[in-house]
């Protein structure tokens, strides 16, 4: 893969923290109309996130700036317009302070071992990574969910507290991305999986959740409802117990259901199915009308979001308005949660690497603006008509189905509108 692969106009390559100026009366308004709609979501140490008023400015006081991009923002209108908006969303698997206690044994219990600003010192890990694409007209989300645990090549990232450099690599893991670099250097990462399909697949704006964010705005929005098919027994995952059904999760047991990996047979993929149920359950809450029309949970909603959600120094008040606009008409059959498609890794089988053919497939209909998953094919059924007395002399001639084969999808994943349960563990 090249680490030089082709990107849209005005793009650099420093990364580092951009300190952001405070923002304007303006700046509040928009972003107190903003993000209710805007489709930032985040899973497995993810969520989604959709909403946000500025009561604050701690939204920008983290900002880190991509790698490649111009002090001033692209044009929004002809992203959106001509070539469709690339979002990053990561969940980083990190401990904070003020809710450390929340995950015993796995957070820190010392205040020395946090920050100034209450979270971990230790470097986190990137272990959910989101890469939404909304299309042009006519409008389609299409969410692909990386594996953290893909091998492959890593390009070279600068952490920006640090300034050390992590030299590029052909084998590293996807989550150790973050370490590395930052945000920056997972939006670097994901670029060159990416942009080798096609140059239009660079990220535009990028944005880091955490655990606490996790739980905050799952109680924020009164719970998501998930239905799994077996049951779910992960004490590792926060003594996370469901039986088969369908659940209300709400606080740490929906981030126990977003991070169980030994609860759904062990593995990562599994868990990013039991998320893309999530999410689309999420997807389905956060753009009901119980939702967008209940002040309360919005404002509530807001207030998480500007605690919990770190942005690229690009995406600011005015553009997530701008981003949600563009995402607010989009039904529920064209928001598709997706799973870049993996092969077991050769050398080791606890570990994925990339499906080429499958990826080659996946990203040619996402940039061709194209439904990955196929639209379920169902043969219409005949009105029902009084049968016709049998003729003993003549033997009747069965009816030979005339029903397409549905194509298989190059992806694992579901739409929106997809109610179904979990699939069971493999």
């Amino acid at each position: 893969m090249s680490e030089t692969s082709p990107r849209r106009p005005g793009r650099r390559t420093i990364a580092r923290h951009g300190h952001l100026s405070q923002p304007s009366l303006l700046s509040r308004v928009m972003r107190w109309l903003g993000i209710a709609m805007a489709c930032v979501l985040v899973a497995g140490v993810g969520v989604a996130a959709y909403a946000a008023w500025d009561f604050s400015a701690t939204f920008a006081a983290d900002a880190q700036e991509l790698e490649g991009q111009d002090t001033s923002p692209p044009d929004i209108g002809q992203l959106v317009n001509d070539e469709g908006v690339d979002l990053l969303l990561t969940g980083i698997d990190i401990c904070e302070w003020d809710s450390h206690e929340k995950f015993g044994d796995r957070c820190p219990t010392e205040r020395s071992a946090y920050g100034d600003d209450g979270r971990q010192l230790e470097a986190g890990l990137n272990d959910v990574n989101l890469l939404v694409h909304i299309s042009p007209e006519p409008r389609k989300v299409s969410v692909v969910a990386f594996p953290r645990d893909l091998m492959g090549p890593m390009p070279e990232c600068t952490n920006s507290e640090t300034g050390e450099v992590t030299p590029a690599s052909d084998r590293r893991m996807l989550n150790e991305a973050y370490a590395a670099g930052g945000l920056a250097c997972v939006a670097k990462s994901i670029d060159s999986i990416t942009t080798q399909y096609d140059p239009e697949l660079a990220i535009d704006y990028a944005a880091t959740v955490t655990w606490n964010g996790v739980i905050e705005i799952t109680n924020a929005l009164g719970g998501v409802e998930v239905c799994v098919d077996q049951t779910i027994n992960d004490v590792d995952a926060g003594m996370l117990y469901l039986e088969p059904g369908t659940h209300t999760l709400v606080g740490e047991q929906a981030l126990a259901f977003l991070r169980s990996r030994h609860g759904v047979g062990g593995g990562d993929l599994a868990r990013i199915s039991n998320q893309q149920v999530y999410m689309s359950s999420l997807a389905r809450k956060l753009m009901s009308a119980e939702t967008l029309t209940n002040p309360g949970t919005l404002l509530s909603l807001a207030r998480t979001t500007v605690s919990n959600v770190d942005p690229s120094a690009q995406l600011t008040p005015i553009t997530l308005v701008q981003i949600a606009m563009a995402a607010s008409s989009v039904p529920l059959s064209d928001i598709e949660f997706l799973q870049y498609p993996v092969l077991e890794d050769p050398l080791d089988r606890n570990r994925v690497v990339s499906d080429e053919a499958a990826a080659a497939q996946l990203f040619g209909l996402i940039s061709a603006n194209q439904s990955v998953i196929p639209e379920e094919q169902v043969a219409a059924s005949p009105e029902p008509s009084q049968p016709e007395a049998p003729v003993e002399s003549e033997t009747p001639t069965p009816e030979v189905s005339e029903t397409p084969t549905a194509t298989a999808a190059p992806a694992p994943g579901r739409t929106a509108e997809d109610t179904s349960c979990s699939n069971p563990i493999g």
